[in-house]
């Protein structure tokens, strides 16, 4: 007799919807479960074999967990906004909701035909406003907040205010990027426009400035995996580095706790090894190199401040705020060059292409703190401006990229500590005794670097500092099709929508094309913006 699997799987999957089979209720005789997996985007080819690789095995695990007695909840549900369904709409002329709906109802029929024990009665799409009510609610949350390192978290920005009005900033230890001191006195003098100046560089929330793939051929901000070698792939046109106001999240308040959670995580170290150089926690110091001629000072970080002495040239990130400042009129045209090759570049070009040697001199000079040396300062890519100050102090005797700079450029290699040559390499040493060093010759690493952040803050020229990699997250977009953001601004001075008001809706559009300065087709809607 012949096996009729697809009348049989057909009659199954139709009992199975029937009754029910995998809604979930609250019970609280049993012991809770939660199988989540990762929600799926609807694009319009449907589903890929990875998706039930990974859905199969969870499915497995879910109902292992039921027959030993959980209740578990196993939903789905759709990543549902994003750029390729924008790009698809304006490809065709359909609009992004009708199209995402379209793939959803695919995917739902080609995720039940799999026989797969998801409870359907709890799906969301990310695209629905019930949805990303929450996601605006949260952000409002964050936007409202501040962070408290003395005790460790997050607290609302009214208390801050407070502080602010009766003691300015002083003695205030919070994750912020403002640099300057001032007083309650202070604070009462600033305008409305001012205070919130002030107020952005302490919220978890905030808007700053940032590079962006700006494509001038397609008017519009383009996403990383859009540009291929400075090109964009729809076109094939050229692709520049522009600076936008942007959305970020201050995720690097909570770089130490971040850390130290890690070790209470139940999982394998080399995953956890992986998280921790992500974070990327470094100790060092920040020290200041008066620029010739100039009342300014370049601040460096360096986790090797030991090595001072051979600093023999400085190097600054291309988009350094002083650039402009630092470069001499008879080197103008030569750094205007570099430049436009420069914002051709991807940031992880600039961090992973290590053989590749480019730069070019500013024509400014720096003076060693400790050596009173007068040093060149050059332009590279190989220095990020996200990263520490977006300068350093080359030692090209012990850093091997300084190292190959300096050979490239011809620039002085001095070595300041013993135990190996460095005519063919860097001698990238962690231990060893200071040479050619002045007062702190003869000393072991370790020594001569706690000599120096001594010496340097003693002079107050610098500080201990303590440095991560992890950096705040950019999240701002310049597209239609994704949550509208719960803000609007008067006077320029971003105020919220009131929680009672969301979700704040995606207005209807006749046209998801850009705008052509790389504002989101949401600012041709007059009546809604």
């Amino acid at each position: 007799m012949q096996f009729d699997y697809k009348a049989i799987e057909e009659k199954c999957l139709k009992k199975w919807e029937e009754e029910g089979v995998y809604t979930v209720e609250e019970d609280r005789s049993k012991p809770k479960y939660y199988v989540l997996d990762m929600f799926p985007y609807p694009s319009g080819a449907g589903l890929h074999v990875g998706h039930p690789l990974g859905y199969v095995a969870s499915d497995i695990f879910a109902r292992y967990k039921r027959q030993k007695g959980f209740n578990v909840l196993h939903p789905m549900g759709f990543d549902a906004f994003g750029l390729p369904a924008e790009q698809y709409a304006i490809q065709t002329g359909q609009h992004p909701a009708d199209t995402t709906k379209a793939n959803i109802a695919t995917y739902k029929r080609q995720l039940k035909k799999i026989g797969l024990s998801f409870d359907w009665s709890r799906e969301f799409k990310t695209c629905d406003p019930e949805y990303y009510k929450w996601t605006q609610w949260i952000f409002l949350k964050m936007f409202n907040a501040w962070y408290d390192v003395l005790d460790g978290k997050a607290k609302h920005i009214d208390e801050l205010i407070a502080y602010f009005k009766e003691f300015g900033n002083v003695d205030l230890k919070s994750a912020s990027s403002f640099d300057k001191t001032f007083s309650g006195a202070d604070w009462a003098k600033m305008s409305n426009s001012e205070q919130e100046e002030v107020l952005q560089n302490y919220r978890l929330a905030y808007l700053d400035y940032a590079d962006v793939n700006w494509c001038p051929e397609l008017g519009t901000v383009l996403a990383n995996d859009e540009v291929k070698d400075g090109f964009s792939e729809r076109g094939g046109f050229p692709v520049i580095k522009k600076k936008m106001r942007q959305w970020f999240l201050r995720i690097s308040a909570y770089s130490e706790r971040l850390l130290n959670d890690l070790n209470d995580l139940d999982w394998t170290e080399s995953v956890k090894d992986m998280q921790r150089n992500w974070i990327g926690r470094s100790e060092g110091a920040e020290v200041d190199f008066n620029i010739e001629d100039s009342e300014r000072a370049l601040r460096i970080f360096t986790t090797r401040p030991d090595t001072i002495f051979g600093a023999t040239f400085m190097v600054i990130a291309p988009e350094h705020e002083w650039l402009n400042e630092l470069t001499t009129n008879k080197q103008k045209a030569d750094v205007g060059a570099y430049l436009n090759y420069v914002q051709s570049r991807s940031e992880r070009e600039r961090l992973s292409d290590v053989k590749k040697i480019t730069g070019v001199f500013s024509g400014s000079y720096a003076i060693n703190p400790l050596s009173n040396e007068r040093i060149p300062i050059w332009i590279s890519e190989y220095v990020l401006g996200g990263y520490g100050t977006g300068a350093i102090m080359a030692v090209p005797a012990h850093d091997s990229r300084d190292y190959a700079f300096a050979k490239h450029f011809d620039l002085p290699i001095l070595q300041v500590i013993d135990g190996a040559s460095i005519e063919k390499e860097a001698h990238e040493a962690k231990a060893g005794y200071m040479i050619n060093s002045d007062f702190i010759t003869g000393l072991s690493v370790q020594e001569g670097i706690q000599k120096v952040i001594q010496k340097i803050k003693s002079l107050g020229l610098g500080t201990h500092k303590v440095n991560y990699k992890l950096r705040d997250a950019g999240f701002s977009r310049q597209r239609y099709w994704g949550e509208p953001f719960p803000i609007y601004f008067k006077d320029d001075i971003p105020r919220q929508i009131e929680e009672s008001e969301l979700p704040l809706c995606l207005p209807e559009v006749d046209s998801f094309t850009p705008t052509g300065t790389g504002e989101s087709p949401l600012a041709k809607v007059d009546d809604w913006m």
